[in-house]
C-alpha cells in the first residue's frame, strides 16, 4: 500500500480508548457514542477509478479533526490494508473550521463532515473491496480517541456523481489562482532546533480572523502553529520546524502546503518560492 494512503498520529492521547466499529452501508452504532460513520459508495470514473467517500457524525457539541488538526486537535490516521484490489486512495478534504476554547485553537469538523475517496484500483475494470481502520479523535468538553472500521464492495458500473460526494468535492478550498493569489513566498532560517519559516502570500482577504496552516509536506517533521498578521494584501505567517529524530533536514519548497483558512472562505496552496 502506498506511503500516502497512511497519516501518522503525532500527537499523545491521554484519554480512555473507546472502539467503535462501523458497517456499510448503514452502519450499525451503539448507543450513547458521540461518532457514527458510514461509507458511500459513489459511483465508477470513465477512467476506471472508483469516487467512495467516509461519512463521519458526531452528537451535538462534538467535533472531530482536520489532517492538521491545530494545538489541540489529534490527527486521524487511516489503515487501508485490508481493502482488496486497492492500488491508491486519495482523500479530499473539505474547507475545516477553527474552533477556540480556552486560548487554544483546534480545525477539524462539527456535526458531520463527508470525505471524498477517489481509488486506484488495481486490476481495472474489477470491484474494491474497500476496508479502512481509521484512529481518530471526537472531542467536547474531553476528548475520546476512537477506532473506527468501515467495509463495503464497490462494485458498481453507473459513472453517475452521488450529489452528496460531489457537494463535499466542492466544499473543498479554493486554489491560489482561483482565490486571486499573486504571490507565495517562503523564508527559512536556521535555528537551534531546525527551521523557522516565514510565508508571505499575496492573496486577498479570506475574511474575518485569518489561520494559516503550514505543512512541510515532508515525512518526520514537525510544525508549529504559526503566528499571522495581514498588511493590506499580504498575509504573513511564521512558524518553527523540527525534525521529529532531531536532527539536520533540508525542505523542498514545492512541497510545502500553505492552507488559509477564513470566515468567508478557506484557500490551498501548493509550494512557494524563495523570498
Amino acid at each position: 500500500m502506498p506511503h500516502q494512503c497512511r497519516m501518522k498520529i503525532s500527537h499523545l492521547v491521554t484519554a480512555f480508548l473507546t472502539c467503535l466499529t462501523l458497517a456499510q452501508p448503514v452502519a450499525a452504532q451503539q448507543s450513547g457514542t458521540p461518532l457514527q460513520g458510514d461509507l458511500l459508495t459513489g459511483w465508477q470514473q470513465a477512467d476506471g477509478r472508483r469516487v467512495a467517500a467516509i461519512r463521519l457524525r458526531m452528537a451535538p457539541g462534538w467535533k472531530t479533526y482536520w489532517r492538521s488538526p491545530g494545538d489541540a486537535g489529534i490527527p486521524p490516521e487511516f489503515d487501508w490494508s485490508g481493502s482488496d484490489n486497492l492500488a491508491d486512495v486519495a482523500i479530499t478534504w473539505p474547507a475545516p473550521k477553527v474552533f477556540y476554547q480556552a486560548g487554544v485553537n483546534s480545525i477539524g469538523y462539527a456535526r458531520e463532515v463527508i470525505l471524498p475517496l477517489t481509488l486506484t484500483p488495481r486490476r481495472a475494470d474489477q470491484p474494491v473491496d474497500l476496508d479502512v481502520e481509521i484512529d481518530l479523535g471526537v472531542c467536547s468538553d474531553i476528548c475520546l480517541p476512537q477506532t473506527v472500521k468501515l467495509n463495503a464492495l464497490l462494485d458498481s458500473t453507473s459513472q453517475k456523481p452521488m450529489p452528496a460526494i460531489a457537494a463535499a468535492f466542492a466544499a473543498r478550498p479554493y486554489s491560489g489562482a482561483d482565490a486571486g493569489l499573486k504571490r507565495a513566498t517562503c523564508r527559512l532560517h536556521p535555528t537551534a532546533q531546525g527551521l523557522s519559516i516565514e510565508t508571505r502570500l499575496t492573496l486577498p482577504p479570506t475574511g474575518g480572523k485569518e489561520t494559516v496552516v503550514i505543512e512541510p509536506g515532508t515525512a518526520g517533521l514537525w510544525m508549529s502553529a504559526t503566528e499571522s498578521e495581514r498588511r493590506g494584501d499580504t498575509l504573513i505567517s511564521t512558524g518553527d520546524l523540527i525534525a521529529e529524530n532531531g536532527r539536520a533536514f533540508a525542505l523542498d519548497r514545492s512541497n510545502i502546503r500553505i492552507t488559509v483558512i477564513g470566515l468567508k472562505h478557506s484557500v490551498e496552496i501548493k509550494g512557494c518560492t524563495p523570498a
